[in-house]
């Protein structure tokens, strides 16, 4: 019997026994018939609804205040999150979004909610692909699944200075799920900068069944010149020295060449494709934005990298220099990897402070 997982316009027409539900601050716990409930005098919009009253869009947004950290999502299984849309306001690297399957401790997934969603320096600009879309406004639509057997819950912590409002939307499906579904995660880094000769390290220390299926990349230069020539490494099941998947440089990993140049114009050449892109490009304003700054994905839909027991990804910082030869480059690097894998992962590195987060 179909379990209304794994959509796509080839099964729309199937019928299952799959439940629709949905999170949002009008439905706080997606409970059946229980949307549009909050008391006028209760709601975030009251100003707005107070001539309507209940049921007129009392409660479409959430406050935390700073230092806090709330909950938006706490159910119960077995299910499976297929789409969050969500639009926070203030100052992206402070705002951290955390989810946590079947009860456990250390969260699976524990990101900046900027960069899980391809948009780590700050500001809007417009990416479409099959797991993130970026739309006008500061949209922020994620479509990876996202199975639990008992429970899930996500958290956002505020560590501005200032509130922060929150419009979001987490839909999801009550069904039973295959056995040999494993759990998804996703995990930031950033090192700025990155010690000379010093690869940087994306993901390392995964221990446990799975497939790597996506990176993204912010990647501020701190050089003149080009910066994508180093090579991303897959280091799977105990290997050593040398890894199984060894890329040939950056721009080719996110499937662009030669640059990413538009042969006319001579100028970098965004795009954002289902699996793929160049999404961000900054240009020095000649005062205070000096560096340029860059924004990259490649989303393994199609071509996962499997592992059986280990998995470590890195990535070099590879420039030019005089004389045709290399120049390791000590640039600004955050990440977000995103996989798959079987319980219990390993604890996470602790995440940088807000100074060392903050986009500099």
């Amino acid at each position: 019997m179909f379990d209304g997982l794994q959509m796509n316009l080839g099964n729309l027409f199937r019928t299952s026994e799959a439940k629709t539900r949905s999170l949002s601050p009008e439905n706080i716990t997606g409970e059946k018939g229980r949307g549009g409930m909050c008391e006028l005098e209760d709601g975030s919009a009251r100003h707005a609804a107070r001539d309507l009253g209940k049921k007129w869009k009392v409660n479409p947004f959430l406050v935390i205040q700073p230092g806090e950290t709330l909950n938006i999502a706490d159910v119960a299984g077995p299910g499976c999150i297929q789409h969050i849309w969500m639009t926070p306001t203030g100052k992206w690297r402070n705002t951290i979004l955390r989810m946590y399957w079947d009860g456990e401790q250390q969260p699976s997934v524990e990101c900046p909610v900027g960069d899980f969603f391809a948009s780590g320096w700050g500001e809007y600009a417009p990416l479409s692909s099959l797991a993130v879309c970026v739309n006008p406004g500061s949209a922020f639509n994620c479509y990876w699944p996202m199975p639990f057997r008992c429970s899930c819950r996500m958290t956002m912590e505020n560590r501005d200075e200032e509130p922060m409002t929150i419009y979001y939307q987490i839909d999801y499906t009550l069904t039973e799920l295959p056995e040999d579904t494993a759990y998804f995660h996703a995990q930031f880094r950033r090192v700025n900068p990155l010690p000379y000769k010093q690869d940087y390290t994306i993901l390392d220390h995964v221990r446990g069944k799975g497939q790597y299926v996506g990176t993204y990349l912010a990647w501020g230069v701190n050089n003149t010149g080009w910066w994508g020539e180093g090579e991303i490494k897959f280091f799977l099941d105990g290997d050593g020295e040398y890894p199984t998947v060894c890329g040939t440089g950056t721009e080719d990993y996110f499937c662009g060449s030669y640059n990413f140049e538009n042969q006319k114009s001579h100028r970098y050449e965004t795009f954002s494709t289902p699996y793929s892109g160049l999404h961000y490009v900054s240009q020095p304003d000649g005062v205070y934005q000096s560096q340029q700054r860059f924004g990259m994905y490649r989303w393994h839909i199609m071509d996962p990298v499997r592992f059986d027991t280990k998995l470590k990804v890195t990535i070099q910082a590879l420039g030019w220099r005089e004389g045709g030869r290399y120049l390791p480059l000590q640039d600004d690097i955050a990440s977000v990897a995103y996989w798959y894998q079987t319980e219990e992962h390993s604890v996470f590195p602790e995440l940088p402070d807000r100074d060392t987060l903050e986009v500099i």
